[in-house]
């Protein structure tokens, strides 16, 4: 059992109504890490519904043939918890960013009998303020 890769949303796409370039830019997944700058949002779609602040935008590919369950998020979670994605036609997302030292982005990937969990620290992210 393997996590998929994680990387960061194409600038030219939007999310909600959002271009990737108004929420973020120069996002990298290495090494266990996330970097990049995180621009602040106060209005649009993913404002309107999860408060203002600094959202980073994320893709998944090459989930494990035998996954049954693949859940993204931020541990600790300041809301939604982990989020199932696995039936996500365009397995992507964007996860609200409230405390980049403390919360880690958190892949866990399941068969249903054994899972693999990985995360990302946060704390080298630049966070645009209001």
């Amino acid at each position: 059992m393997t996590n998929p890769t994680v990387s960061a949303v194409d600038g030219g796409v939007s999310l909600f109504d959002t271009p990737v370039t108004d929420i973020q830019s120069d996002v990298e997944f290495a090494n266990g890490k996330v970097s990049g700058t995180l621009k602040y949002l106060d209005t649009g779609a993913i404002a309107d519904y999860w408060g203002a602040g600094n959202f980073l935008a994320f893709q998944l590919a090459n989930i494990d043939a035998n996954a049954t369950s693949v859940k993204v998020g931020l541990t600790p979670s300041a809301g939604s918890g982990l989020v199932e994605i696995i039936d996500d036609p365009d397995l992507n997302g964007v996860a609200k960013i409230t405390d980049k030292l403390h919360q880690k982005f958190t892949v866990i990937t399941s068969d249903g009998t054994n899972s693999v969990t990985e995360y990302f620290d946060l704390s080298d992210l630049v966070m645009e303020g209001e």
